[in-house]
């Protein structure tokens, strides 16, 4: 059993913990997005310091909860708060790594990357409109290819979700229909489909479901073996999934002119950009309950920003340009201060 798997088991029964919490560990929770890297990481980094990390993947609608409450150490969402919500929670808000949000499909016969589609055709079948493979819509983006007379089966995120805030950011951008029915947010009234919890969920529902399509983060298609999409992009380019394409589509981010980093990745410009990419974000607050903890969960981040960048592309996660690693790290120094007004993350960690 793999790593990655055995820690999908343990969060099926509420643990979410890559290893056992001592005293010493850090405490997080959220986003499913990034949870291949985040356990990855922890991993590592418990090998190295002998300090563990305990991360619920319970989705960023339960993180941003988590974190208000101050239940955790740290709150993740790939939804990135607004200024003003940042300001009211009292938290600051920073990205970790880049990825991409795919479709996933279960119909015989396609291989991953092998069938065509374009936004406006995908926001028709989550619309429920396009009801079959071999509908018109999708025959046309696939001359030649043979597509069988098979229902089509949506599955979507039950729970608030980064993940579907990004699909559904990518959406409202290229229907008008879309935007004006559903909308973009951790959780939209769906037309039709069922629901799965966590991108873990969505993944295995397609893994098990014939002729369904779903959307998921890059690392689980990769991890579950599962049909993708190719996609075409803003410029009329078919792209594929990759790094490279997760990293063309931040190109031209303005991260340190957006209040909390907070920048939309969905239906960038350029020619090998993948159109539904996005950051991930941790949120934590400026004056921590538990000072030391927050301390650590910090030291864990930079750890992740200075060595762990190589894992991150192992699973097709993009590493943060180091211009904005050195931005992120002088919010640290600046705004996380203990009781006392003493910051407590030193520029020279």
């Amino acid at each position: 059993m793999t790593l990655l798997r055995s820690i999908f088991v343990a969060a099926a029964f509420g643990l979410a913990a890559t290893l056992p919490t001592t005293a010493a560990d850090i405490s997080g929770a959220g986003a499913t997005f990034p949870f291949p890297i985040y356990a990855k990481w922890a991993d590592a980094y418990k090998k190295e310091t002998g300090i563990g990390l305990n991360y619920q993947s319970i989705g960023s609608g339960g993180g941003i909860k988590q974190i208000l409450a101050r239940t955790v150490t740290f709150g993740a969402s790939d939804m990135p708060l607004k200024a003003a919500d940042l300001d009211k929670g009292g938290l600051i808000q920073f990205p970790t790594v880049l990825g991409g949000v795919v479709a996933v499909i279960n119909v015989e016969g396609i291989k991953p990357g092998g069938i065509i589609l374009d936004g406006p055709t995908l926001s028709r079948i989550f619309l429920g409109e396009v009801k079959t493979w071999n509908d018109a819509a999708i025959a046309t983006l696939n001359p030649g290819l043979k597509l069988p007379a098979q229902s089509i089966v949506v599955v979507h995120r039950s729970d608030g979700s980064g993940t579907t805030a990004i699909f559904t950011n990518y959406l409202s951008k290229v229907s008008a229909e879309w935007k004006s029915k559903v909308g973009s947010n951790t959780a939209v009234e769906w037309p039709v489909g069922i629901g799965a919890k966590g991108n873990e969920g969505v993944a295995n529902n397609v893994a098990q479901t014939r002729g369904s399509v779903g959307y998921v983060e890059y690392a689980y298609a990769k991890q579950n073996k599962l049909t993708f999409t190719s996609l075409v992009n803003r410029e009329g380019k078919t792209v594929a999934p990759t790094a490279i394409s997760f990293q063309a589509s931040a190109a031209n981010a303005n991260w340190t002119g957006t209040p909390g980093f907070g920048v939309m990745l969905t239906n960038e410009a350029g020619a090998t950009a993948w159109p539904i990419s996005g950051a991930t974000f941790i949120l934590i607050h400026k004056q921590p309950k538990d000072a030391a903890a927050a301390g650590e969960a910090l030291r864990f981040f930079a750890w992740a920003f200075a060595k762990g960048g190589a894992m991150a592309e192992a699973l097709d996660y993009v590493p943060l340009p180091m211009n904005v690693v050195a931005a992120i790290q002088k919010v640290w120094a600046v705004e996380v201060k203990d009781a006392g007004g003493k910051p407590i993350f030193a520029l020279s960690h």
